[in-house]
C-alpha cells in the first residue's frame, strides 16, 4: 500500500482506566489532549520535537511510542516505511494515569491511517485492536479511539463497544504532583482474589453500566471496587485516603486508571448566581473540604467527557 499525504494533525484525548470496578475493561475519553503533526520525510530517520509533558524525559528517536505505533501500523496494512519528523505539543500529564502511553500509541496509529492511501484498511475496531496489543490491555485505547465511554473485551482479538453517558454527568481529574508507574501499580496485585470480592465486583460493573447512561444517582454504589484499589494503597497512600474522603462524603471517587489520579464521577448542577454564574458539581464542596484549602501540589481539573475520541486530518 502507497501513501496518500506526506502530512498530518492527530488530536488524542486523556482517558480514565477501569472506573472502579471494571479493572482492564471500562475506560473514558476526557476533554484534555494532546496534539501533534507528523511529516513523512523523503529520507531515511527520525526527529522529534515536544513540548509540555514529557519534553525533555521521552525518546526522541525510533523508540518514541507515536514513532513505533506509526511504524507498526504500517507494516500491518503493508505500507511502506518513511523518514518521520514528530511535532508533539502534549498537554496529558505522564505517569499519572491518565492514558499517556495509550494517547501516543492511538496517536501514532492514526497518524498512519492519515498518511496511507487506503485509511479504511485502518479502521476503528483494527486500530482498538492494534492499540490494544501495543499496550497489553484495553481500557485506556479503546476511549482514545473512540471517545466518550466504553466497554472492551477479548475473544479472537480486542473489541470495544461505546456506552451511553448521562448528559449530567461531570468530571474532576485530581492530579496529584507524584508520578507512578503503571509497571509499578499492576506489580502490587495479587494474582487471585476470593470469591466473594469477584461477585461483588461483577454486580458493582453490571450497575455501572446503567449508573453512566440513565441513572446518575446510582454512581457511589456502582464505583465501589474490590479488585484492585486496595490492594494498591501502599504505593498511593495519598490518593486511597483521598478516594476514602470522598466516598465518606457521598461522592464517586476512584483511582484513575493505575493512578494516582483520583477521578471524581460527579453530577452537573445548574450554573448559579451565588457562584458567579459559574455551573458546578455536586462534589464541589466535598473536594473542597478534603484539601481543607491546602492543596499540597495537588490540581483539580474539570473535564468535560470527550465523545469525538482521535481525529486525524491532512494538512497541505
Amino acid at each position: 500500500m502507497r501513501l496518500g499525504a506526506d502530512r498530518v494533525r492527530v488530536r488524542v484525548p486523556a482517558t480514565s482506566a477501569n472506573l472502579g470496578p471494571g479493572f482492564d475493561a471500562f475506560g473514558i475519553a476526557l476533554g484534555l489532549h494532546d496534539e501533534l503533526e507528523v511529516r513523512a520525510l523523503g529520507r531515511p530517520g527520525v526527529h522529534v520535537e515536544v513540548t509540555g509533558e514529557g519534553a525533555g524525559q521521552v525518546p526522541d528517536d525510533e523508540q518514541h511510542l507515536v514513532v513505533s505505533s506509526l511504524r507498526a501500523a504500517l507494516d500491518l496494512v503493508g505500507a511502506s516505511q518513511t523518514g518521520l519528523h514528530l511535532v508533539c505539543r502534549n498537554r496529558i500529564p505522564h505517569g499519572r494515569g491518565l492514558g499517556s502511553s495509550a494517547g501516543a500509541v492511538v496517536a501514532g496509529i492514526v497518524a498512519a491511517r492519515g498518511l496511507i492511501a487506503e485509511p479504511e484498511a485502518l479502521s476503528d475496531d483494527v486500530v482498538v485492536d492494534l492499540a490494544a496489543q501495543l499496550e497489553g490491555h484495553p481500557d485506556n485505547a479503546a476511549p482514545a479511539v473512540l471517545g466518550g465511554a466504553t466497554l472492551a473485551w477479548r475473544e479472537d482479538r480486542f473489541r470495544a463497544t461505546d456506552l451511553v453517558v448521562h448528559d449530567d454527568l461531570a468530571l474532576l481529574a485530581i492530579v496529584p504532583p507524584n508520578h507512578l508507574s503503571t509497571k509499578a501499580a499492576r506489580g502490587v496485585l495479587p494474582a487471585s482474589v476470593p470469591h466473594a470480592d469477584a461477585a461483588f465486583q461483577a454486580g458493582r460493573a453490571a450497575l455501572l453500566v446503567e449508573a453512566l447512561g440513565r441513572r446518575p444517582e446510582l454512581l457511589l454504589a456502582a464505583t465501589a471496587d474490590r479488585l484492585h484499589q486496595e490492594y494498591r494503597r501502599a504505593v498511593m497512600p495519598a490518593s486511597l485516603a483521598l478516594v476514602d474522603a470522598l466516598r465518606a462524603a457521598g461522592v464517586a471517587a476512584v483511582v484513575s486508571g493505575a493512578g494516582p489520579t483520583v477521578l471524581v464521577l460527579a453530577r452537573r448542577l445548574p450554573a448559579s448566581p451565588a457562584a458567579g454564574g459559574a455551573p458546578g458539581t455536586d462534589a464541589d464542596e466535598a473536594v473542597r473540604a478534603a484539601f481543607g484549602g491546602a492543596m499540597g501540589g495537588w490540581q483539580i481539573l474539570p473535564l468535560p467527557v470527550d465523545r469525538t475520541g482521535a481525529t486525524v486530518e491532512r494538512m497541505a
